[in-house]
């Protein structure tokens, strides 16, 4: 049953937003499936667009993405006002519902040194609220041995970086990554594992995201080309930024001499960059030959027209470069070349058969000539040149990879009458060649060449085995077509709790190898486990490991009560199953203290 409807757009694109019994979906026009679909269960928060607001707009976040989805409803404003307060009303009353069964499920208390487990929550039946898969701590052993050696160890911390900087580091990792992030909010803050097993072996992309902050981003290549956009009431607009101005006076000076004139003493600045948009200069600089047509139709200003420059279409350009040219990178220094053969001179690339399109080119040039000076930075010319030892212009195309490289002589062998050696060497090699006939041996390898020719043609292959790689592969591909394109009917709350079961299992078994069998170390960090303490690990990952068929059995059930397959709830988990029955045999059969 549909709730309330009404003509919304998402991402610019105009649709139809719905609201049914279950779902908030949102199909865009011209399409059957929707393009967005949300269960009540995910809705977290809502956002509205201000009173008297041009665009009537309705922001919804999710649970583990606070993004959400944005709408803009396109109906005239009071009647967009009212269908956005009819959804407003709809959606906070399931936002509440939501919160109110999130409230109500016990709270797990502070980590202890105890063993912790993820339990699988009761899958609750169609029609009410999917509350969130929540991890409850199984029965902690409250007596332990004072020889117990305590497993926690302070978060590692790369070596170079504060833990404030590192902290900062790992928040924006867990941010980029929501699958990551989701994966320790339910592990690492319900208490189940520590920040340090957490990080353990994610030290990579920590760096990872340390090299990328100390990454000192170039100018862009992109040339300077304000494109106007079209809104409401048919008005063309652009938008003015702070670095839209810098990246304009940096690619046209000659606008930073206009607007340095002109404002504020006989232009506001909000009056010169609409004149400058609505001005031959700014269609001047356009990068686009087509913008040569947009000069006859735009009006004169007395104050920029001043500013206009006659455009560089003759042959030499207007701006020569004042360094000397490399005699090997120099077109012209072939010019004269064959003189006398009577050769014509090649007019195929001859500049200027089309005059519209050289200063284009040029424009182009000038801008790339100003990326390679911003990248080689306030050095003079005389230092950017390539300083080769040696004399003359031969050593710039000397290369090393065109020498052959040089053998080694080894070690010299000593040995006793080192000619009588030789000699009888030599000496085989003579009665072999003796022995062999060069002029019988080319007539003999003749003969089998010529019989070669008939075999091939007598060569068939069998297109069984052709045809039957063709057909697994062809079966493969559909197999994977029908999954993607078939419904998945499972409910969203037992389908969030089998993720959850999984990347939980997952980050165990994860743990529990690198316990096992930690890799050498490449990255220096302050804390290194111990092998007490990796012992002490592997117990307790392998506790965790140990429910995981628990678990599974538990979201069986749940599927059954579903009116689902439960064979295809086993069959997802499965290789959970085995991975975690492996580790489990391993860990039964491993030697004391390994």
């Amino acid at each position: 049953m549909t709730a309330c409807t009404a003509k919304a757009s998402c991402k610019k694109l105009p649709g139809l937003l719905e609201l049914t019994d279950t779902h908030l979906q949102w199909t865009q026009d011209g399409k059957k499936a929707p393009s967005v679909r949300i269960a009540h269960s995910e809705a977290a928060s809502l956002f509205c667009s201000k009173e008297g607001a041009p665009q009537t707009r309705l922001k919804i976040g999710l649970v583990g993405d606070d993004n959400g989805h944005n709408f803009t409803f396109s109906s005239p404003q009071p009647v967009a006002v009212a269908e956005r307060e009819k959804f407003k009303k709809e959606l906070t009353t399931i936002i509440s519902r939501n919160r109110g069964a999130q409230d109500a499920l016990p709270k797990p208390p502070l980590p202890v040194a105890a063993a912790r487990s993820l339990s699988v929550t009761a899958v609750p039946t169609p029609g009410t609220s999917t509350p969130r898969p929540t991890a409850t701590p199984l029965q902690a052993s409250h007596s332990r041995a004072s020889s117990v050696v305590d497993d926690r160890r302070p978060t590692p911390v790369i070596t170079g970086t504060d833990p404030a900087t590192e902290f900062r580091l790992r928040k924006k990792v867990l941010m980029a990554n929501p699958e990551l992030g989701t994966l320790h909010r339910d592990l690492v803050m319900s208490g189940q594992i520590t920040e340090a097993d957490f990080w353990d072996g994610r030290e990579h992309l920590i760096l990872a995201q340390l090299a990328s902050e100390g990454q000192k981003k170039g100018k862009p290549g992109q040339l300077v080309d304000p494109r106007p956009e079209t809104v409401e009431g048919g008005e063309i607009k652009i938008r003015i930024t702070p670095q839209l101005v810098h990246d304009i006076f940096d690619e046209y000076p000659i606008v930073a001499t206009a607007y340095s004139e002109n404002v504020p003493n006989k232009l506001s600045e909000e009056q010169f960059w609409k004149r400058y948009f609505q001005s031959k200069l700014f269609n001047a600089h356009r990068a686009s030959i087509r913008s040569s047509a947009a000069q006859h139709v735009v009006k004169e200003d007395p104050i920029f027209d001043k500013y206009l420059e006659k455009d560089d279409d003759e042959l030499e350009p207007r701006r020569q470069r004042s360094e000397q040219v490399d005699v090997f990178v120099d077109l012209a220094m072939t010019f004269e070349d064959h003189g006398d053969t009577g050769n014509d001179k090649d007019i195929t690339m001859q500049a200027g058969r089309q005059k519209a399109a050289l200063p284009l080119i040029r424009k182009f040039n000038e801008h790339s000539e100003r990326l390679l000076n911003s990248a080689l930075g306030d050095l003079p010319p005389s230092k950017r040149q390539r300083t080769d030892e040696g004399e003359g212009s031969y050593t710039q195309i000397d290369l090393d990879d065109l020498h052959d490289p040089e053998a080694s002589d080894g070690i010299i062998l000593e040995m006793q009458d080192r000619q009588r050696y030789f000699n009888a060497v030599m000496s085989k090699e003579a009665e072999a060649v003796k022995q062999h006939d060069p002029a019988v041996v080319l007539a003999d390898t003749k003969s089998k060449l010529q019989s070669t020719e008939s075999k091939l043609t007598q060569l068939k292959i069998e297109r069984k085995a052709g045809d039957a790689a063709l057909i697994a592969m062809t079966t493969n591909v559909a197999n994977r077509l029908d999954g993607k394109s078939r419904k998945n009917d499972i409910p969203d709350g037992l389908f969030r709790q089998m993720t959850t079961c999984q990347t939980a299992a997952n980050e165990f078994l994860r743990q529990f190898w690198l316990a096992m069998y930690p890799p050498p170390s490449e990255l220096q960090t302050v804390a290194t486990a111990t092998k007490a303490q990796r012992l002490a690990k592997q117990a307790k990952m392998i506790g965790y490991i140990a429910k995981t068929p628990e678990k599974v059995h538990a979201l069986i059930q749940a599927a059954q009560q579903h009116g689902i397959d439960a064979i295809r709830v086993q069959n997802a988990l499965k290789p959970i199953l085995e991975a975690s029955e492996r580790a489990l045999t391993v860990y039964r059969n491993k030697k004391p203290g390994q």
